[in-house]
C-alpha cells in the first residue's frame, strides 16, 4: 500500500540487477543473506540518495527479489525526483530513473516475480504515473484516462499469476483500475458517497481487492461492499489488513482539533467486527502507525510506527494471537521514521523501509530495516 509520505510537514508516514533462477547464485545470495541478518529487525545499509532522500513503499517477490521506491532531493514541501532501489539477495542497489523524466515521487511498488511488478507515482502537477519492471528498470506504461484532467493514481496490488490492481480516481470517479495480463481497465464506479481518491489497494491471501482512505473501505468483487468508512479529525489512513467479513484492521494517524504548530497526531488503530469500527489503543498513542501487514495465510502480523517519544527506534507491533505489543526496532542516531512495511513471502522475514528524519529536509536519508526469525 500505502499510501504512505510527509504528513502535513511533520512526520513520514511516506542501478539494475539482472534475474537468474532460484538455483546457482541465488542459492549461494541466500545463504550470505541469511548469515548477514541476525534475529529480530536488523538496519540494512542502502546507497544515500539525494538529500532528503525517503523510501514509501517497498515490495518483496522472495528472499532475492524486492523493490523499494520513494522520492529524493525534496526540502519541505518543494517536491524531488522519484527514487528507486532493487534487492538482489546480497544488497540493495539503485535503480536508474533519469529515463523517467518527471519531478516527484514514486508512491507505491508491488510485485510478485521477476516478470510481474509494477510501481506508481506522481509528478508535481498531480499526475499519475504507472511504471512496470522490465528486469532491470521501470518503464512507463500508458493507462486508460491518463491525460484526463483529475486523474490520481495512489497505490498497488499484484497477485501471483501477475495479474494486478491500482487504486486512485479517473474524471469519472472510479476508484479501482485493473490489469488483466492483457491491458488495463477502469472497474465500475465507486460507491456513490466516496468524493476522493481512495488512499491505497490490498489484495489478501485469498484473492479479495479491497481499497480504503478516509472516506472508503469497500472490497471489489464485480461489483462494490462498501463498510462504513472509519471518522476522525484531521485523519489519515495508512494501511488496511481485511482477514475476514468480520475481522479488518485498519491504521492512520489523526491530527484530531487544533493544537500549536508541530503537534504530533495521535496514532490510530481500528478493528471492524462485522458491524462497527471499534477503537483499539496501541501500545503507544502519539505517533502514528504507518502500515499493517498479515503472515502467509493473512492473519495479523506486523505494523510499523513511529513513536514520537521515543524517535530513535522504529516501533513496531507483534499480534500474539490476543493482542498487538510492542516490538523495538535497533538503536540509532537518527530519527527512525518507517513509511513502509512488506512480508517477504514463505520466509516469516519481513523489510521496513522510511527515512532518517522527521520532516522533509536535508540530511534526511531513506532508512531500510530487515526483521529475521
Amino acid at each position: 500500500m500505502r499510501r504512505r509520505h510527509f504528513v502535513s510537514g511533520l512526520i513520514g508516514t511516506a542501478a539494475g540487477f539482472g534475474l537468474t533462477t532460484a538455483a546457482g547464485p541465488f542459492a549461494a545470495a541466500r545463504s550470505a543473506a541469511a548469515a548477514a541478518f541476525p534475529p529480530g529487525w536488523q538496519p540494512v545499509p542502502v546507497p544515500n540518495g539525494q538529500e532528503a532522500a525517503q523510501f514509501v513503499d517497498v515490495a518483496a517477490a522472495g528472499p532475492e527479489l524486492a523493490w523499494a521506491v520513494g522520492e529524493e532531493g525534496r526540502n519541505g514541501s518543494t517536491r524531488g525526483r522519484p527514487l528507486a532501489m532493487g534487492w538482489d539477495g546480497t544488497a540493495w542497489t539503485r535503480t536508474g530513473l533519469d529515463h523517467l523524466d518527471f519531478a516527484g515521487q514514486l508512491r507505491s511498488v508491488a510485485g510478485s516475480s521477476p516478470d510481474a511488478a509494477w510501481a506508481v507515482g506522481t509528478d508535481t502537477s498531480g499526475h499519475g504515473h504507472l511504471l512496470a519492471w522490465d528486469g532491470v528498470t521501470w518503464q512507463e506504461v500508458a493507462y486508460p484516462g491518463q491525460e484526463d484532467t483529475g486523474t490520481e493514481l495512489t497505490g498497488v496490488a499484484v497477485a501471483p499469476d501477475g495479474r494486478a490492481w491500482v487504486s486512485g480516481r479517473n474524471s469519472d470517479g472510479q476508484g479501482l483500475l485493473h490489469w488483466n495480463k492483457r491491458e488495463w481497465r477502469w472497474c465500475a464506479l465507486l460507491p456513490s458517497t466516496v468524493t476522493e481518491a481512495p488512499s491505497g489497494v490490498h489484495r489478501t491471501p485469498g484473492g479479495e481487492i479491497w481499497v480504503y482512505g478516509t472516506g472508503v473501505v469497500a472490497r471489489w468483487d464485480g461489483a462494490w461492499t462498501e463498510l462504513p468508512p472509519p471518522t476522525g479529525l484531521r485523519f489519515g489512513v495508512t494501511g488496511l489488513l481485511p482477514c475476514a467479513d468480520n475481522d479488518v484492521w485498519l491504521t492512520g494517524y489523526d491530527y484530531g482539533v487544533g493544537g500549536p504548530p508541530g503537534k504530533p497526531p495521535s496514532c490510530v488503530l481500528r478493528h471492524w467486527d462485522g458491524t462497527t469500527w471499534s477503537y483499539v489503543t496501541p501500545p503507544f498513542t502519539v505517533g502514528l502507525l504507518s502500515g499493517i501487514t498479515g503472515d502467509d495465510q493473512g492473519r495479523p502480523d506486523r505494523i510499523a510506527g513511529w513513536d514520537f517519544w521515543d524517535q530513535t527506534r522504529a516501533h513496531y507491533l507483534r499480534w500474539d494471537g490476543t493482542a498487538w505489543v510492542s516490538e523495538r526496532g535497533p538503536l540509532a542516531t537518527t530519527p527512525v521514521v518507517l513509511n513502509a512495511l512488506a512480508r517477504i513471502p514463505a520466509t516469516g522475514e519481513y523489510w521496513s523501509v522510511g527515512t532518517t528524519s522527521s520532516s522533509p529536509y536535508p540530511p534526511a536519508q531513506a532508512r531500510v530495516e530487515h526483521f529475521g526469525p
